[in-house]
């Protein structure tokens, strides 16, 4: 049975909750991804998510200057972690209860990577067998 640990993007990328709202969307541009984790300031406090859609509904749509805003300031915190030896239908069971996209996978603490329902479903699920 597949895990979160099997099909999660490890390496996931990271800012730090000072920076700007536009160094975020720089850093979203070159690594062409749609999320990024928030770094947390110590071990105890969980990590924070700020994806393209709260930069696009929280500052642009508000006519906010991305240089002026920081990540902190419009970041999801906490955002649930998975640990990795979830199954994929207990992530998934999770990530629907929560209604969120993306979760980072945490273990003892440390990050290990990044699950999506795009990973799910495209890693995830048992491929057809069509028959003839």
């Amino acid at each position: 049975m597949l895990t979160v640990a099997d099909i999660m993007t490890p390496n996931a990328t990271t800012i730090a909750s000072g920076a700007t709202v536009a160094d975020a969307i720089d850093l979203m541009q070159q690594q062409q991804i749609r999320a990024l984790l928030v770094e947390h300031r110590s071990q105890d406090m969980p990590f924070g998510m700020v994806t393209e859609r709260d930069i696009v509904y929280t500052v642009v749509a508000r006519g906010h200057n991305p240089e002026a805003v920081l990540v902190q300031d419009i970041m999801r915190q906490p955002c649930i972690s998975l640990a990795p030896d979830l199954t994929i239908q207990e992530a998934s069971q999770v990530l629907s209860d929560t209604g969120v996209q993306r979760a980072p996978v945490v273990q003892d603490g440390q990050l290990l990577g990044v699950i999506s329902v795009t990973d799910i479903l495209m890693r995830g699920m048992p491929t057809p067998v069509l028959s003839r």
